[in-house]
């Protein structure tokens, strides 16, 4: 276990594309971002640690007369696993409505699913208002907060843990 502890980060988590996209149902966001693990957190992996990211997206509406109107904010979170007995990585997303479990045979088909996650529902119908202008805050990390106990303490001393995204904003007139 101990062994996980020496990981290194990759250089970053890029964010290559993010928009808010109207549905039917609400307010969704369409991502992507480009990471690689390097040799130690792939490491840590296939010896039992669980990874998660989480992605953080927040909405505000600036206001002149008072701090900006925080419209939505949001966090999602996923992990990822490896099962040595049935050599299959595992994505899960945690704390979801409607558990998500998928398994995949290759490091590079889970990471993908997380690299470019589904359409996430933001905010519902109407919890924006049509035609005003929101800027838009973005960010994915490796969420240490998930990690256990014992490689968690050693992860917060380490900087080699901290893979996260530089925040991106961008503006969204609502629909």
């Amino acid at each position: 276990m101990f062994a996980c502890a020496h990981a290194q980060a990759a250089e970053g988590i890029a964010i290559t594309q993010a928009q808010i996209e109207a549905s039917d149902e609400g307010y969704r966001l369409s991502a992507r971002f480009a990471f690689e693990l390097n040799h130690g957190l792939e490491d840590a992996l296939l010896h039992g640690t669980y990874l998660y990211f989480t992605t953080e997206i927040e909405l505000t509406r600036p206001r002149w007369y008072w701090f900006p109107d925080k419209a939505v904010s949001r966090r999602q979170t996923v992990g990822i696993s490896y099962n040595a007995i049935t050599r299959q990585y595992r994505v899960s997303q945690i704390g979801a409505e409607h558990s998500v479990q998928q398994s995949f045979s290759s490091l590079e088909d889970a990471l993908f699913l997380i690299r470019r996650p589904n359409r996430w529902l933001i905010a519902p119908k109407g919890a924006l208002e049509a035609g005003k202008q929101y800027e838009v805050s973005l960010r994915m990390v490796l969420d240490r907060e998930y990690l256990s106990k014992p490689i968690q303490v050693n992860a917060f001393n380490n900087a080699d843990w901290r893979l996260s995204s530089d925040l991106k904003t961008f503006s969204y007139k609502a629909e």
